[in-house]
């Protein structure tokens, strides 16, 4: 059973304890599959790129993690006995890199610590260094996952300049084409970033409704819409005239739910993409990954309680400055922004809610 202290109010220097006490019993060993798809979006490299990056990290060995009583065992309804095709699996995607590896672990880390039956998740890596899956598997050697491919070549020439150098990874893209990444018997997948820690059940967030739409995200309909995009876009009204018959608001793309079929069905990877193209012709917009998603689904996404992502924990693009929680309840804490928290940790100059990252780090000592 999973004990949760409720975080909520806004913070100033407070300290937040979360306690965690998930009753556990036996379950089967995960299965770690090779992605075995030789589609346009998996091409692997002619030389498998060295692990040597990976040297200058150790990382401990994850607890064993358990389903909970009311999840059974054996060939019950989570043992995931069909793999990656289960009906029953709550699917989430999360890239991993050398740069954000910390984090990435961190996040599986939270999440299974805080199912009450993290055997029935499985884990989708998106990649651009193929070493990574032994990693992974030594980290979590019972872990349900499988590892994809991403050629970053896929985006180099669609990516433009950000405000911020991180943004322009083509890593960062990968999302736009899960739906052609990903098994085809996979309907729906959360998608998280590599910079949060999931304090509650993610099978919640699974169940949540998302109706007509093809995702699902906390909106913030008070933020300033205008300033994602520039001036030309915005005296454009051609390009602008996009949002009519639509009330576009905010949305962080760190946190999706997505209804694969209906991506599919109406192909959005394309339409993403075609802005993408028109951005390095015509500069509408300045912020990475993040504005081709507001073009497309802002106006037209199932709202998702604010609890899913409490975001902006880094601070801005830029200084990476301290910042509290929103006022409410919170499952998923997540420090978008320039500010990580394994590196402020690291530099001994931490903000308060840093500490509650911290528990979930696996990171052992650099060689």
């Amino acid at each position: 059973m999973l004990w949760l202290m409720t975080v909520s109010g806004v913070f100033s220097a407070a300290m937040v304890m979360i306690v965690l006490a998930p009753a556990l019993q036996s379950f089967p060993p995960a299965e770690a599959i090779r992605s075995s798809h030789l589609d346009f979006y998996l091409r692997l490299p002619l030389d498998t790129p060295s692990s040597g990056s990976l040297n200058r990290f150790s990382f401990r060995k994850a607890s064993t993690f358990r389903n909970a009583g009311q999840c059974g065992g054996g060939d019950s309804k989570y043992s995931g006995k069909f793999g990656v095709c289960d009906p029953n699996l709550v699917h989430v995607a999360i890239t991993l890199d050398v740069e954000y590896l910390r984090g990435s672990v961190a996040a599986v880390n939270s999440i299974l610590r805080n199912s009450q039956c993290p055997d029935s998740v499985f884990f989708h890596f998106l990649v651009s260094d193929t070493s990574l899956e032994d990693f992974v598997r030594s980290t979590f050697p019972q872990l349900k996952f499988k590892v994809y491919y991403f050629d970053p070549e896929i985006v180099r020439d669609l990516i433009s300049t950000s405000v911020r150098q991180a943004l322009e990874q083509p890593l960062n893209y990968a999302r736009n084409y899960l739906a052609g990444l990903l098994e085809s018997c996979v309907k729906k997948v959360i998608y998280l970033d590599s910079d949060l820690i999931v304090v509650d059940d993610i099978r919640k967030l699974w169940t949540t409704s998302l109706g007509e739409w093809t995702i699902g995200a906390p909106e913030y309909c008070h933020a300033n819409f205008s300033k994602y995009f520039t001036a030309r876009f915005w005296s454009d009204e051609r390009l602008f005239g996009t949002f009519a018959g639509r009330k576009p608001c905010y949305f962080n793309t760190g946190v999706m739910v997505i209804d694969l079929v209906k991506w599919r069905a109406s192909g959005y990877t394309e339409k993403i993409e075609s802005w993408m193209k028109l951005q390095k012709s015509n500069r509408i917009y300045e912020l990475g990954s993040l504005p081709p998603f507001l073009l497309v689904f802002a106006g037209n996404v199932a709202t998702i309680e604010h609890r899913w992502n409490q975001h902006g924990l880094g601070g801005d693009s830029v200084r990476g400055s301290c910042r509290d929680l929103h006022p409410g309840p919170t499952s998923l804490l997540h420090w978008s922004g320039s500010g990580k928290p394994w590196l402020r940790l690291d530099s001994k100059q931490p903000c308060p809610l840093d500490s509650l990252w911290s528990p979930y780090d696996l990171y052992g000592y650099s060689l």
